[in-house]
């Protein structure tokens, strides 16, 4: 099989290293590109020697050099432009959370992935962890029977004086609904194998006094297909000296009509309360899956997805979930449906 040619746009977020990173050592994918357009991030780059910046046009790298997929990283809100942007040339993409930040774009994104038939990926890396691919294991085998109700907390550190400059500015962030909620908007209905169905409410604030203008708080209320209840919360409101170590990170439990079910990221185990019983058990976790984004982004472009793996009509399903509930939030709107034929 011939070498996946790769090229990745937008250092201007963390995360996207570490899709450099494994691009770089995987053998069935070859780093073609690397382009920054902002010159200070290119400067930075430079200085750092950490990335090897090929061009400073995405578009002209788009029409110029021959390629299968494009990795996007950048802020956020340019996110869905670029996506496009490939889409319409006929490149496959992979891009870090969020895909992108306005109901148009996604549905754009919806259209010519469809279309073209092309793949779409992204780093939704919770479902790579080892204690959610257990507790997945734990709610499809029946052990807690028909879900009934769930809460998810994945508040983060703000950490406003580390953090890119760009968050803090109109129109580059898009929310943290969507920002943070994604990942959860995604593995929730992996887990559980229920769709959304229905914001019943959502709400954004600014909680941070020195960023005034950020609304870097948000908790929703929204409702699953078979009438499961789930109550969650992305704030970046943890203290930033505990950044991402503290129980409460990305922890989630799941109420069943036979059991209860929690676990966290940082907690080693899960939590499992069954009917009839009265001593909590404790469930190691499932092997990791590092880098899963990946694999599976390869496998969906090969058409030999695995069971369970992340595709584009999940990706889709996700991000569109994502927008919309952030829609919802920043407009006030209660009731906001979230079925879409758009992915039927």
């Amino acid at each position: 099989m011939d070498k996946l040619r790769i090229a990745i746009v937008g250092f201007r977020h963390g995360h996207i290293y570490d899709l450099l990173k494994r691009v770089q050592q995987h053998p069935d994918i070859e780093l073609i590109a690397c382009c920054e357009e902002d010159l200070a991030t290119r400067q930075a780059l430079a200085a750092a020697g950490e990335v090897r910046i090929t061009h400073a046009d995405y578009l002209q790298m788009l029409d110029e050099v021959e390629l299968d997929a494009i990795g996007i990283g950048d802020y956020f809100g340019k996110r869905g432009a670029l996506a496009i942007a490939a889409l319409e040339r006929g490149k496959h993409i992979i891009a870090d959370k969020p895909l992108a930040t306005r109901i148009a774009e996604v549905e754009r994104i919806i259209e010519l992935s469809a279309h073209n038939r092309l793949c779409v990926g992204c780093m939704l890396d919770l479902r790579d962890n080892g204690t959610f691919r257990h507790l997945r294991e734990v709610v499809r085998s029946g052990q807690l029977g028909e879900v009934k109700a769930i809460s998810f907390n994945g508040q983060h550190p703000l950490n406003a004086a580390s953090r890119p400059a760009w968050y803090f500015e109109n129109g580059k962030h898009g929310g943290t609904i969507n920002d943070i909620g994604i990942h959860a908007f995604d593995v929730l209905p992996w887990i559980t194998s229920l769709d959304w169905e229905h914001v019943g409410c959502a709400r954004v604030w600014a909680a941070h006094p020195q960023v005034p203008d950020f609304a870097g708080a948000g908790q929703v209320l929204l409702t699953m297909s078979n009438g499961c209840g789930v109550i969650g919360d992305v704030s970046y409101l943890t203290p930033d000296s505990f950044a991402y170590r503290n129980p409460q990170y990305w922890r989630i439990t799941i109420w069943g009509e036979s059991g209860i079910a929690e676990t966290s990221i940082n907690t080693p185990e899960i939590s499992l309360a069954l009917a009839g019983e009265n001593q909590l058990r404790s469930l190691p976790p499932a092997e990791a899956n590092p880098g899963g984004y990946l694999e599976a982004f390869l496998h969906d472009i090969a058409g030999s997805s695995q069971p369970g793996e992340l595709d584009t009509a999940q990706v889709l399903a996700a991000a569109l979930v994502g927008v919309r509930v952030q829609y919802a939030a920043d407009a006030g709107l209660p009731g906001y449906s979230l079925q879409s034929s758009l992915l039927r």
